[in-house]
């Protein structure tokens, strides 16, 4: 069973958020909420966390996977970014807005996309998540928590406890989260182009 941690959202107990880091650190996958609904996360080295993660939203190694970031300083030693990218992305993170870029060589190439070399980014507009990375000195790993048959993510943690609950080791609840997910623009080719609209506001990238 999944463990289910109550964490308040603008000030996260510091010994609730020392389990989740020590549950990382040993490998757990974890849902969790951010600005634009649950995700699930986990370590970047953690290979079976990733696989799980795919078992899960039912999605094959194609899955471009989103490398949760604290701030654009360690987005930019994971993704190659352009001028005219840099100055995009800066203008909207932190916020609901995964960016699709080539991986450097910090990103494992279990990671990337196969054929594209590339993974998506993004800086979360979420106090919890923003102390957690902090706490945790390195990106998730992550994916939305988008089930196979729906198109929305979960937004409530009791609602993931019920449905994740052998699957998933820490469910972490902090109050209702927005139902849509990040705006996904792909930047791997020089120019951006939008693959999902969610959240963010699609006008800057027309």
């Amino acid at each position: 069973m999944a463990r289910y941690l109550d964490i308040h959202p603008d000030n996260p107990q510091p010994r609730l958020l020392a389990q989740v880091v020590q549950a990382l650190q040993d490998d757990a996958l974890v849902a969790y909420p951010t600005d634009s609904g649950y995700a699930l996360g986990c370590r970047v080295g953690n290979r079976e966390g990733r696989d799980r993660i795919l078992r899960i939203r039912g999605l094959d190694d194609r899955h471009h996977f989103t490398l949760v970031c604290r701030d654009f300083s360690q987005l930019g030693q994971l993704v190659h970014v352009d001028n005219a990218a840099f100055r995009a992305i800066r203008a909207c993170t932190p916020g609901p807005y995964t960016f699709i870029l080539p991986g450097t060589p910090e990103v494992p190439r279990r990671l990337l996309h196969p054929k594209k070399k590339t993974v998506g980014v993004r800086i979360p507009d979420h106090h919890l998540v923003q102390t957690l990375l902090a706490e945790l000195g390195e990106p998730l790993l992550s994916s939305t928590l988008i089930l196979p048959g729906e198109t929305e993510p979960r937004t409530m943690g009791w609602d993931v406890k019920e449905e994740l609950d052998h699957v998933v080791d820490i469910v972490i609840e902090a109050g209702e989260t927005p139902a849509e997910p990040t705006t996904v623009v792909d930047w791997s080719e020089g120019a951006p182009v939008v693959v999902r609209e969610g959240a963010g506001d699609v006008s800057r990238f027309a």
